[in-house]
């Protein structure tokens, strides 16, 4: 066998510090990857929800009354003088949303 010399361990010290960087690296990266995917989830999911409440918004800015007191009934639970309210679990269920 031969002998390690000092340039051969000098050589193995670096070659053993860029595999741990260079794992640590791929590491950071997979970490980095997988938060953009999560982020990028929710960005979408909060557009969707944004363009609905947009949209909702302009049918309310554009249409007649109706539309506001049908919203005020159903999110609301706002009712008429003499009108009883009743609830079904769908209703109950939207309502938590």
């Amino acid at each position: 066998m031969r002998k390690l010399t000092f340039r051969n361990l000098i050589i193995i010290g670096l070659a053993s510090i860029f595999i741990f960087s260079y794992i640590r690296q791929q590491v950071t990266m997979s970490r980095i990857k997988q938060q953009l995917n999560e982020k990028q989830t929710i960005l979408d999911e909060l557009t969707k929800k944004n363009e609905r409440l947009q949209d909702e918004v302009e049918k309310i800015n554009t249409t007649s009354n109706e539309y506001v007191e049908k919203l005020a009934r159903e999110r609301l639970g706002m009712i008429k003088p003499g009108e009883k309210v009743v609830n079904s679990e769908e209703q109950q269920s939207n309502s938590e949303k």
